[in-house]
């Protein structure tokens, strides 16, 4: 039995050793998740068998169990590098079938989809078009390289335009009279904004405020009054709002704190025309008049100080390329144009399992899911059990190689014990032969 009994200690200890020479291999790899052999004795079956009288015939490797502990967090220079801070798995497809993985060293291939380096698809939520998530099933992630579309100033999604400002209540008011442009003593204050037609083409708004003489006779709470003009790419001056009287602009209106009194948003020209390529005027869409044509000067106040621009929005933009992308820690895929917008194009999604350990390594640093390990839980980065993500890095493989390198030396001297027990036994036998 002796025999036996070393023979199973000699498989068990090279088993293990297994177990850490493959640590040991996979100390540099990222993403890797350390293994520990557990063994368990082996007793012969006896129908029999009393009590306190059972003699062991040896040992065996029961289960190599991974450790799911967190690795340490390196910086790349890679931008589609990702390393997940917590619990979870990446979600990769390739010819259909899931697989679930730590390793996050991703790249693009020459379609656009995230890929790791077995050209396994990187998965998650899908962007709507006005770049909107929408949880549902998961899809792989494809970075759409194409120009982001124009957004025309007025339109729905830009919105109002707005302005808030200070105009100096201590300016006295122009002595030149009427309003004209082109004669800067015949306003007090002006300043230019940016507005995009329908084609993204970029046009020049000039605004110009002109301070007004109190009414006579003054009315019961003193006020600041103000006509508005403004000039499309540099011709063409019209009210904004509706003119206050003749040779007069749309109107402002402030109370003796300074303050603006209503109505606060005026309507911009509805004379201007810019043609674009498809025959559509600035203000318009290709579906028609656009309802935010006017401008709110909401906050806009008249204290005694410099005129000045303390903020302004026109929401519209001109066409723009791709020029960067980048994923947030809760794995918002955004993609960075040359013309200062981001938008976002879809969002990485992890996966959690009831018993990790129920996973089976499928090698290129893969799981796939079994009945053991239960169905994969999908969710988004940072919910539940779920960590965060950490961008331009990766997570280094959690072997300790000191711990391994301690148990690479017992393991050897339990090899080592195991084959003396066999040589000792041998001996005895040796002893028996030799018996007269």
């Amino acid at each position: 039995m002796a025999f036996q009994q070393g023979l199973s200690g000699l498989k068990a200890s090279s088993k293990a050793l297994d177990v850490v020479g493959n640590n040991v291999a996979n100390s540099s790899t990222v993403g890797f998740k350390s293994s520990n052999g557990h063994f368990a004795d082996v007793y012969a079956a006896s129908l029999n068998g009393l009590a306190g009288s059972q003699v062991g015939i040896g040992t065996q490797l029961a289960a190599v169990f991974q450790q799911f502990t967190q690795g340490n967090i390196t910086a790349t220079n890679n931008p589609l590098d990702i390393a997940i801070n917590g619990g979870g798995f990446f979600n990769v497809t390739r010819d259909g079938t899931l697989f679930y993985t730590r390793n996050g060293q991703f790249h693009n291939d020459n379609d656009g989809y995230i890929i790791n380096d077995q050209n396994y698809r990187l998965m998650g939520y899908i962007a709507s078009p006005e770049g909107v998530i929408l949880p549902s099933q998961p899809e792989e992630i494809r970075i759409n390289s194409g120009n982001i579309e124009p957004r025309p100033t007025g339109s729905d999604l830009a919105g109002n335009v707005r302005m808030v400002l200070n105009l100096d209540s201590s300016k006295s008011e122009p002595t030149t009279i009427p309003f004209n442009y082109q004669n800067p003593l015949t306003y007090t204050y002006s300043t230019a904004q940016t507005f995009y037609d329908t084609l993204g083409v970029e046009h020049n708004v000039t605004y110009f405020f002109v301070k007004q003489p109190v009414p006579t006779p003054p009315p019961a709470t003193p006020q600041g009054e103000w006509d508005v003009w403004a000039t499309l790419d540099g011709a063409n001056p019209e009210p904004v709002g509706t003119p206050a009287g003749p040779n007069r602009g749309g109107l402002l209106t402030f109370d003796a704190n300074g303050m603006l009194q209503m109505p606060r948003s005026l309507a911009l020209p509805t004379t201007w025309n810019i043609t674009t390529g498809a025959a559509t005027p600035l203000g318009t869409d290709v579906a028609g008049p656009l309802p935010y044509w006017e401008i709110d000067f909401t906050g806009t106040t008249n204290f005694s100080g410099e005129s000045t621009v303390n903020s302004q929005y026109q929401g519209g933009y001109g066409q723009g390329t791709l020029s960067s992308v980048s994923i947030s820690d809760r794995g918002i895929v955004l993609g960075n144009y040359s013309n200062g917008q981001a938008k976002v194009l879809a969002q990485v999604v992890l996966s959690t399992f009831p018993n990790m350990n129920g996973l089976i390594d499928m090698g290129n640093n893969l799981l796939q899911m079994t009945s053991a390990s239960g169905e994969g839980l999908v969710g988004v980065p940072g919910a539940g059990a779920r960590g965060v993500l950490r961008a331009t890095a990766v997570e280094e493989s959690n072997v300790d190689l000191t711990d391994e390198l301690v148990n690479m030396i017992t393991l050897q001297r339990n090899y080592q014990a195991n084959a003396q027990t066999i040589k000792t036994q041998d001996q005895i036998m040796q002893t028996l032969v030799n018996m007269r």
